[in-house]
């Protein structure tokens, strides 16, 4: 009788209690293993030296997964509970107040420690306004906690694309395509965004001088705090900038037949992702009429790839086919044998294991 009242009691507990949202493991193809229900995971970051990740979701409410490699689930992360909102206003005074999850549209992510043992999450956001989202994570608790705690607005008519944190506090962000440009545009090599900087006390992002490029897209800073690298996408290249003189950059490194979306640290190497730039399956180069671009809905290859920065050159580290379950990958991020890939496309995260 105890046993089936204390099992009644669980189903009456799980019956007023809200399980988070998780993502289910879903049937692998000939080349990928995949977790589905995570939408358009545009990109993905390890959590430190953890066996957790975070994954952007780019669509209205996505928001943002926290992933758990060795069960291989993911769930909603930022929910907007109480204890997930902290509002910082006089380290964020231009944030006009509270992210709202029910509109969190996260493409971006960034990820850095903070001297307190914290790390903050930098996300950008294009639900309900165009704005860089800043977490603290506390990674002690067997469960990474998140906490919003405010926001950078983006300058009127800019959409950021990826976000990057410098040690000083430092903020970088990306735009693709500003305000009269088109996505054919940078495709057909002419310069369409730039990178755009926020520094702690400074009322608003300014651009950085000499930044502006065809299509920028990915962006990481180097451990070094002197350097930075933003992804070229009309180049199909990764541009190295030296923060104290951005001008002219350092140097370009093409990328060997695939097109980097997102660029990040991982496992000591600094990998870069994208879709194959010549895809047979697909009629070759992406195609561009005039200034308009065609969506790529077309399944391409996918490539990830290690930026030899002293060579100036980007190896393969692993390489697909077009599959029907997944493409439009833009991210990449080792733990231990295995890539994760995240796509802007998808309704997945995909898995490889390297040789």
């Amino acid at each position: 009788m105890r046993a089936i009242l204390a099992a009644l009691a669980a189903m009456v507990l799980l019956a007023v209690a809200p399980l988070p949202a998780r993502a289910q493991a879903c049937p692998a193809d000939s080349e990928l293993a995949y977790i589905c229900g995570v939408q358009k995971p545009e990109d993905v970051l390890r959590l430190a030296d953890t066996p957790f990740l975070v994954s952007s979701g780019f669509a209205p409410g996505a928001g943002l997964k926290l992933v758990d490699t060795r069960r291989r689930v993911a769930e909603l992360w930022f929910t907007g509970a109480a204890e997930q909102v902290v509002r910082d206003a006089a380290a964020w005074p231009q944030c006009p107040g509270p992210l709202d999850p029910a509109l969190f549209n996260a493409r971006g992510l960034s990820l850095s420690r903070l001297d307190d043992g914290k790390w903050r999450l930098l996300a950008v956001n294009h639900g309900g306004r165009e704005s860089i989202e800043v977490f603290d994570v506390d990674l002690a608790a067997p469960r990474p906690r998140l906490v919003w705690r405010g926001c950078l607005p983006m300058p009127p008519g800019q959409v950021a694309n990826a976000v990057a944190r410098f040690a000083d506090g430092t903020v970088l962000a990306t735009v693709l395509t500003a305000p009269g440009t088109t996505i054919g545009d940078f495709m057909n090599g002419k310069p369409t965004g730039a990178v755009w900087q926020w520094r702690p006390g400074d009322i608003a992002f300014r651009e950085v001088p000499g930044t502006r490029l065809p299509g920028n897209n990915g962006l990481e800073v180097d451990p070094d705090q002197r350097h930075f690298y933003v992804v070229a996408f009309g180049w199909h290249a990764v541009v190295v900038f030296d923060r104290a003189n951005t001008r002219r950059p350092l140097r370009r490194i093409v990328a060997p037949d695939f097109m980097p979306d997102n660029v990040h640290w991982s496992e000591g190497r600094l990998l870069a992702a994208g879709m194959r730039l010549d895809e047979p399956a697909c009629g070759g180069l992406r195609r561009v009429t005039g200034r308009v671009a065609d969506p790529m809905l077309c399944h391409r290859g996918w490539v990830v790839g290690a930026v030899d920065l002293a060579a100036g050159r980007i190896a393969t580290v692993a390489y697909g086919h077009p599959q029907p379950g997944f493409s439009g990958l833009s991210a990449a991020v080792q733990v231990d044998d295995t890539l994760w890939l995240g796509s802007f496309q998808a309704d997945r995260l995909a898995t490889v294991t390297l040789p």
